[in-house]
């Protein structure tokens, strides 16, 4: 892998050199409203192509507030909604706006390849806390052994990637109780909240901390549009404001006929939004029925697209990064090692798979994993 490249580029470069099914890469192949996609063609021909608001279009920001009172009974003003070019540029521009050089802000791993470089790139030092399989949660004393005095920041993700993770009560609850003994601010990704496999609800920090939580959420997850790069940071109006001075010199503002098109899904009906998570669950659970048919033991999923195979449960004798470049070659399907997602990079005995993808990419996808499986154990 070429230094400065991703593992999700350098995954789908080898899917495409290799004709791979790519069940790395998180992004869904289904599930995008047309009515959506209409309204963002209709508002390029007719509406508004000059700079927007630097904190977005009031319209897409008074959405965003009635999106979550809606569907998870927050009480939102539209002034505490920041509309950022990303779910990335809005994580950049809250840590930013909370830690300074030699600052540290608390990060669990496996995490997102995006926080630490963008901590880093703050100035500040990334204190990993280590999630713990199968159920990757932290405890309360691991994450409080992690503060210390230079300690400004919590940043988690539920749900989880890259784990299909959720926060629990215990973690939660653990999280706010040291921000608040702390005076922390908890920088709360919530990208996935939508996407919810099975009865736990999600659950925010800002509906249990509202005074020291960063909210970030991401219309490219909500209505299956990733490449839209459409993002919020939501937070009490001081929080708010020192995003808000970050953001603009990031990148100031996010195109205004995607913002119109955000809106116009934002206020679809609760049906499609349920319906959307039971399609979901129903690509998840038939992914997870072919694979655990050929013999791979699969760790719970909770919420994302994502759901990981324990290598060394399932018989495979090798480590992530070895089992994902050699199967990207033959048979020829791609998948991403967990040990990406770890600070030290060393291999694991996880791999991550998608399963936003249509029945017939999962069904390819499952046999050509299952005969990687048979291969590898052959071979081993």
């Amino acid at each position: 892998m070429q230094a400065g490249t991703t593992i999700f580029e350098h995954m789908s470069g080898l899917a495409r050199q290799h004709g791979a099914i790519n069940l790395g890469q998180g992004f869904p192949d289904f599930g995008w409203p047309d009515d959506v996609l209409a309204a963002g063609a209709k508002a390029i021909t007719t509406g508004y192509n000059q700079y927007p608001p630097m904190r977005g279009l009031p319209e897409l920001r008074a959405a965003v507030a009635a999106f979550y009172a809606r569907r998870q009974g927050l009480a939102l003003d539209p002034a505490q909604v920041i509309v950022t070019s990303g779910a990335t540029e809005a994580l950049a521009a809250s840590i930013m706006a909370v830690a300074a050089p030699w600052d540290e802000i608390i990060l669990f791993a496996p995490a997102y390849d995006a926080y630490a470089p963008l901590v880093h790139r703050a100035g500040a030092t990334p204190v990993w806390v280590a999630l713990q399989p199968p159920d990757w949660q932290a405890s309360r004393d691991a994450i409080a052994a992690s503060i210390t005095s230079k300690t400004r920041a919590i940043l988690f993700n539920t749900p989880h990637n890259p784990t299909g993770a959720m926060a629990g009560p215990e973690m939660l609850a653990a999280i706010i109780g040291l921000a608040r003994a702390h005076d922390l601010i908890i920088i709360s990704d919530e990208v996935w909240e939508e996407v919810v496999i099975g009865a736990a609800p999600h659950v925010s920090p800002l509906a249990l901390a509202p005074e020291r939580t960063i909210k970030i959420g991401s219309a490219g997850k909500l209505l299956a549009l990733t490449g839209w790069k459409v993002g919020w940071v939501i937070a009490e109006a001081g929080l708010a404001e020192r995003v808000a001075q970050v953001h603009q010199f990031l990148t100031f503002t996010t195109p205004p006929p995607l913002q119109t098109a955000v809106a116009a899904g934002l206020a679809l009906p609760d049906a499609w939004y349920d319906a959307a998570r039971a399609r979901y669950a129903v690509a998840h659970d038939r992914l997870a029925a072919a694979l655990t048919a050929g013999g791979w033991v699969l760790l719970p999923t909770h919420g994302s697209y994502f759901v990981m195979a324990d290598l060394a449960a399932s018989g495979v004798d090798l480590g992530d990064r070895d089992f994902c470049e050699a199967a990207v070659v033959d048979p020829g399907v791609a998948a991403i090692p967990l040990s990406a997602f770890n600070p030290d990079g060393a291999q694991t005995a996880y791999v991550r798979l998608c399963f936003a993808k249509s029945d017939a990419v999962l069904d390819e996808g499952a046999v050509r994993l299952n005969q990687a499986r048979q291969l590898t154990v052959l071979r081993g």
